[in-house]
């Protein structure tokens, strides 16, 4: 068994030499680091010097059920099993400065798209994005008239048990790091309530004069899906300063979009307390979508504004001018955030409390600067107490979350749930008698109404054909989400409502 570990730690090893995050001459410092790690005093060589190929997630799953075994573990748990290979795969990083030295030469040598494309594949050789994982969500297109929209099944976060939440209820909360986006978190040791990152690295950054950091999300819902942080723990606010921010980081990374989630609760991101910007190498559909209707704003005439062809309510500028972007984007900003019709529910303050914000995307196209600007409403009310621009809960069985800057752009981010409940439901829903049969099954039960829906559209639904059409009635659930979220709705009432709030920019 002790042979056993000692090939595991040399198949390690030559991954790391292989994948070039090592040279032959750390192998041994690294194999002292595995060793003190493992807890292993002793260390036998491979006689003839010939390590077996293997993948890195078989290497590091033999390694941990040793350590299970081996009492290396409190508990053979994900979180436990996290701590532990993340501790493993952090002795095959180096310190910033390395990292940082080397990202700096690409980007000046061979420009951005190189040296993050470098930076992703780091990211991944050292298992901060965990591509096992990440292979296991479930994906898929769904045609609309506002284009393809992309849909994901979450299954790449993993979900904690019982005896974890347990655990991390009677653990001191920490302030160290103060939030999953610190600075600090890179090279930290994780605990049961804190994911250990090891073998994560960040790379400075500076928008408008500031320290700010950009990193990959370590459950990519897209092609380098970055986030992009302040270097201070500060909230997420949204203003002149935002707009100027993110055209600045598209400066210097034109193959990149970059948005920042709103700044309030219901429409925001999940994390308010540090202020951050989503972007990446992906062109999502509301990208794609058309403007179709222009309008100008009389104090910049030199910006092109019009209104994008989009479930939500959005806005984009176009313009090479990157101040005067800035300005007029400020501008439409500030009059949305006192703008209030009663006849669509858009009351902008309720007893002093701000209601309307806006989720801002920037990006360059053609050689020109672009800006999206989404806007959004919290308010809440007695028929809709999760919020009026918010999935209603007609939709709730599928997804209730809050719909953050991802979704805003056309992907579905929705519950790892889902694909045990879908499975279940196309077992059930090809029955003559499905209602029956779903009411007997406490899982899928609330999802009986869309279910009656779902079969009268599809009345010659069939095991063949089963799921591809609950995937594609998905895609039609999340179009009606979308719909939802916006506050000018695309109807008469609310195309006028829309208009009467262009006029006030003029």
């Amino acid at each position: 068994m002790t042979q056993t570990i000692y090939q595991h730690v040399e198949q390690l090893l030559h991954y790391g030499l292989k994948s070039n995050l090592i040279t032959r001459w750390d192998m041994d410092v690294v194999r002292n680091k595995l060793l003190e790690i493992l807890q292993l005093d002793d260390f036998i060589l491979s006689d003839n010097g010939e390590v077996a190929e293997t993948d890195l997630r078989t290497i590091l799953e033999n390694i941990l059920d040793w350590a299970v075994e081996h009492n290396r573990l409190v508990e053979n748990t994900i979180t436990y099993r996290d701590l532990l290979d993340t501790k493993l795969m952090g002795c095959f990083v180096s310190l910033p400065s390395e990292i940082n030295n080397k990202y700096l030469t690409l980007y000046k040598e061979k420009g951005a798209e190189q040296a993050t494309s470098w930076f992703y594949d780091f990211s991944k050789k050292v298992d901060y994005i965990r591509t096992d994982r990440i292979a296991k969500n479930e994906e898929w297109l769904t045609h609309t008239s506002y284009g393809d929209l992309e849909i994901t099944i979450n299954l790449s976060k993993p979900e904690k048990n019982p005896k974890e939440i347990a655990a991390a209820k009677k653990l001191k909360q920490g302030s160290y790091p103060k939030c999953l986006l610190c600075k600090e978190n890179a090279g930290y040791a994780g605990r049961v309530n804190h994911p250990a990152r090891q073998n994560h690295r960040i790379i400075p950054v500076t928008l408008e004069g500031e320290q700010w950091f950009l990193q990959f999300s370590p459950y990519v819902y897209y092609n380098e899906h970055a986030i992009c942080f302040s270097e201070k723990h500060e909230p997420m606010t949204i203003s002149k300063r935002t707009f100027a921010r993110l055209l600045d980081f598209v400066d210097q990374y034109p193959h990149y979009f970059m948005g920042s989630n709103a700044d309030l609760p219901i429409v925001g991101g999940s994390i308010l307390a540090h202020e951050h910007f989503q972007g990446g190498f992906h062109e999502f559909p509301m990208a794609k979508a058309d403007i179709e209707t222009t309008f100008a704003i009389d104090r910049f005439p030199s910006i092109h504004v019009g209104i994008v062809k989009w479930p939500m309510s959005v806005l984009r500028l176009q313009g090479t001018d990157k101040q005067k972007l800035v300005e007029a984007s400020d501008v439409i900003f500030k009059e949305w955030l006192d703008y209030s019709d009663q006849s669509v529910d858009i009351i902008a303050y309720t007893d002093g409390t701000r209601h309307n914000t806006i989720t801002p995307i920037a990006r360059m196209r053609n050689g020109l600067y672009e800006m999206d600007l989404v806007l959004r409403n919290n308010r809440t009310s007695e028929e809709y107490p999760f919020g009026i621009f918010h999935p209603h809960e007609e939709v709730h069985s599928i997804k209730q979350e809050n719909i953050g800057l991802i979704e805003v752009m056309g992907l579905a981010v929705l519950p790892g749930r889902l694909k045990e409940e879908l499975s279940l439901l196309a077992d059930k829903i090809v029955e003559d008698n499905f209602v029956t049969s779903i009411k007997k099954e406490p899982n899928i039960e609330k999802h009986l109404v869309w279910a009656k829906a779902v079969k009268e559209k599809n009345p010659h639904i069939t095991i063949e054909n089963v799921h591809s059409v609950l995937q594609t009635e998905i895609g039609i659930v999340f179009e009606t989400i979308l719909h939802h979220a916006g506050v000018f709705k695309r109807d008469e009432q609310g195309t006028k409502a829309f208009h009467r709030f262009i006029e006030t920019l003029k």
